[in-house]
């Protein structure tokens, strides 16, 4: 968190990557199922917390606009799914503890 801004975490990484493969945040909002506007609230609050620049922006024109994920965005990105893999390790042990004391989902169905 950056004051009241999150400034990094899973949507924000996957419409990263989403702008990663599309090359424009409209393409990549339609790609995730998310708004326009909110992907472009998305991208500022990201560019506005860190030092540098997550995504960069193209002005359309007669070649059309876009949207590239930078150096410092990928690498973001790469950390953080990282991250995630090292998280899920240490507490894989103590979900699959939770596991076992959960009912079967059609136990629970029926009480």
């Amino acid at each position: 968190m950056q004051g009241d801004a999150i400034a990094f975490g899973p949507g924000k990484a996957a419409l990263l990557q989403a702008i990663d493969q599309n090359g424009s945040i409209s393409a990549a909002a339609r790609a995730i199922g998310m708004s326009y506007r909110r992907a472009w609230l998305l991208v500022e609050e990201m560019n506005h917390c860190f030092t540098l620049p997550l995504v960069a922006t193209a002005t359309g024109g007669a070649k059309g606009g876009g949207a590239h994920v930078t150096d410092q965005g990928r690498d973001i990105v790469e950390r953080y799914l990282a991250m995630e893999v090292r998280a899920q390790a240490a507490v894989a042990a103590d979900m699959a503890y939770f596991d076992s004391l959960m009912t079967a989902p059609e136990e629970s169905a029926s009480n």
